[in-house]
């Protein structure tokens, strides 16, 4: 016997739109069951032998010609135009869910890596700038209007799938490259293939690009997703081009990035939502306590109401809404269909942690 339900890869979560299915297989192997938790601070058992398979790795526009020409493909009348992922995808069976697919992760320690500055200089700690922070404000889906770093960090993402232009939302991380941004994987690969024409607009607003178009040199994503379209290993990574002769967090600075942490834990999330009632102009945030998916999945969940446009957004711990400064530990990634008002993101353990080391040392200047 198998269940199913049907999920919405975050890019929309309106009523009618094209949804792709999960399948789990009920039994021992399922969800919930004594498979592992998938990381610490959920109370269940943890495979500490399993390797960690290598990242997918994809070069994109990797030539200087082919920077320039994707510069000049994302006109301000293409980006107004991309729609929402999910609005162009045909109905399939995939983001399966099976004994394979909820392996538990890896034991690890704990990673944390703390955000820079612009001028390269390492951030206050999250969680000590978090004390001046005495009252986190509950969203589920305001726009985001208190400025900050994440301002700056967090952006749009254009790309071309199958021909038809799409957006996602993306956040630009501390890295020795001084060049990576995180997103969800099927930001950068659906349906078997490697999206193209793809380009990170960091603070975008209202059409306006303020820190200018970012072009992917090499894009990266968890075999896992590469393979099935694993739901609970969602997760990828870009590596940008410099622009004007400077690297990415040179000009707008890197939020930090963490692994193998505490699960249920006070997060913010950030997206560029397009799908209705947004329209994906400006930056929108939700805040709460996040909570372990006991459905079909083993990723963390959010009451959040964002819609089609933020998959691949930001989710942090310690979010000091006052310097606008975090730390990186998910991604919006889906909802389920029958509950748009909860949203997901993978947990980010040793694979999403490969991913990010990938990344980062890739085109090192």
């Amino acid at each position: 016997m198998r269940r199913t339900a049907r999920l919405i890869p975050l890019l929309t979560a309106v009523a009618g739109s094209t949804l792709l299915t999960a399948t789990i297989a009920h039994g021992a192997t399922g969800a919930g069951a004594g498979a592992g938790a998938g990381g610490p601070g959920t109370g269940g058992g943890v495979t500490a032998a399993r390797a960690v398979p290598q990242p997918v790795e994809k070069e994109a526009a990797d030539t200087k010609a082919e920077q320039r020409t994707v510069q000049r493909y994302w006109t301000e009348a293409r980006m107004e135009a991309a729609k929402p992922l999910a609005a162009l995808i045909p109905e399939k069976d995939g983001a399966r869910l099976t004994s394979a697919a909820i392996a538990a992760q890896a034991a690890a320690d704990p990673v944390s890596i703390p955000a820079t500055t612009p001028d390269g200089e390492t951030a206050p700690a999250a969680g000590t700038a978090a004390k001046g922070t005495a009252a986190v404000r509950a969203s589920t889906g305001a726009p985001w209007t208190r400025g900050g770093a994440i301002a700056r960090t967090t952006g749009r993402v254009f790309f071309t799938y199958q021909g038809r232009n799409a957006s996602c939302s993306a956040n630009a991380v501390t890295s020795e490259n001084r060049s990576t941004v995180i997103t969800a994987g099927h930001c950068v690969r659906m349906g078997g293939a490697f999206h193209s024409n793809w380009v990170f607009v960091p603070g975008y607003e209202n059409g306006d690009r303020p820190y200018g178009t970012w072009v992917a040199t090499t894009l990266y994503t968890t075999p896992q997703w590469n393979n099935t379209e694993d739901i609970n290993y969602d997760v990828a990574s870009a590596v940008v081009a410099p622009l004007n002769g400077r690297s990415l967090t040179d000009v707008v600075g890197g939020q930090g990035v963490s692994f193998n942490q505490s699960r249920r834990a006070q997060m913010h999330s950030f997206g560029y939502p397009a799908a209705s009632p947004y329209d994906g102009s400006r930056l929108v945030y939700c805040a709460g306590r996040a909570f372990d998916d006991f459905l079909m999945s083993r990723d963390i969940g959010l009451n959040c109401n964002m819609t089609g446009g933020s998959s691949g957004g930001p989710w942090f711990l310690r979010f000091n809404e006052s310097t606008g400064l975090g730390t990186l530990n998910s991604v919006n990634s889906f909802k389920y269909d029958f509950a748009s008002g909860w949203m997901f993101g993978p947990y980010f353990g040793t694979d999403a942690q490969a991913v990010y080391e990938a990344a980062q040392t890739t085109g090192a200047p």
